[in-house]
């Protein structure tokens, strides 16, 4: 959805609006939207600054941290972000960064896409983990079953030869 934000003609302007997960192009093979993905918010116009503040409503199926196998989940996401023109953006390689700064970025035109704002929200606040239970057992090293399906039977007290020497460090 692109705003045009020369038409806006108040200072803030609604959206609600869905896409489908073949428009918003994720090539991550852990992780996929199951449905189509809701925004809804406001886009607040300043005289050198747009700020775009809502949420996003997304069904995903994200792999397992410990056994890859696909978790089902609905994020959940708010955002606040500020577009500014370049000339109010500083470019100075030398200053340090504030925390604040990560959520500012710069606004080529008087155009926004806010499919990209959904795009990049999703990419910034996905779970760094995902577990399909507390539990979960994971991969065996050796053989790479599940350990929560299967119990392999691999020798857990074989030492990896990398580490052999150090194996009578303690004696």
């Amino acid at each position: 959805m692109i705003v045009d934000l020369a038409e806006i003609e108040r200072l803030s302007q609604p959206f609600d609006f869905s896409v489908t997960a073949g428009e918003l192009n994720f090539d991550d093979p852990g992780f996929k939207l199951t449905g189509d993905v809701r925004s809804t918010g406001e886009i607040v116009k300043h005289a050198a600054q747009v700020d775009v503040k809502g949420a996003i409503h997304a069904p995903v199926e994200i792999d397992c941290t410990r056994c890859l196998e696909p978790v089902r989940q609905d994020l959940t996401i708010d955002f606040n972000v500020s577009f500014v023109t370049p000339e109010h953006f500083s470019a100075d390689k030398e200053r340090e960064v504030a925390p604040e700064d990560l959520d500012t970025d710069v606004l080529n035109g008087d155009r926004l896409d806010l499919k990209e704002v959904v795009r990049e929200q999703i990419l910034l606040n996905l779970p760094e983990q995902v577990f399909c239970k507390p539990d979960c057992k994971g991969l065996c090293p050796k053989c790479g079953a599940n350990r929560n399906l299967i119990d392999c039977k691999c020798d857990e007290t074989e030492i990896d030869p990398r580490w052999a020497a150090l194996k009578d460090f303690r004696s």
